[in-house]
């Protein structure tokens, strides 16, 4: 619903690689941000205030160097938006934190634990940009 794991992604590239690449994120569906997202990214100095959630079918732009998709239903729609272009596709299974119950601590940490390992995904992945 790009309401969580795809915009802390894009939030967290954003911060490392500035403009250097162009990045973006979608859902296969168009949510609503998560408040608990704005408060975990603010922990860490990224404003998502302004993030506003879309679905594939919104993006902008049709050329892609990689995809990278955070669930089983956003790496079937990358597969099957993809089919005739030279694009990249990985697969970074990701927690869905929405799916995590108990009290506001609790599931903050879960949040939390979706940031942090995006974090150390992401500087792996694009260890180059530092």
């Amino acid at each position: 619903m790009n309401a969580v794991r795809s915009p802390m992604a894009e939030g967290i590239l954003k911060a490392m690689a500035g403009t250097r690449i162009y990045v973006d994120s979608c859902g296969v569906g168009r949510g609503e941000l998560d408040p608990f997202v704005i408060e975990v990214m603010n922990e860490i100095g990224i404003d998502m205030g302004r993030h506003r959630p879309k679905s594939f079918d919104m993006l902008e732009d049709g050329f892609f160097d990689v995809i990278i998709s955070l669930s089983p239903e956003a790496q079937h729609r990358a597969i099957e938006l993809t089919r005739t272009m030279a694009c990249d596709i990985e697969y970074w299974p990701t927690l869905d934190a929405t799916v995590i119950e108990g009290n506001r601590q609790t599931r903050l940490d879960a949040y939390r634990a979706v940031r942090d390992s995006l974090v150390e995904r992401i500087k792996a992945r694009f260890a180059y940009l530092d």
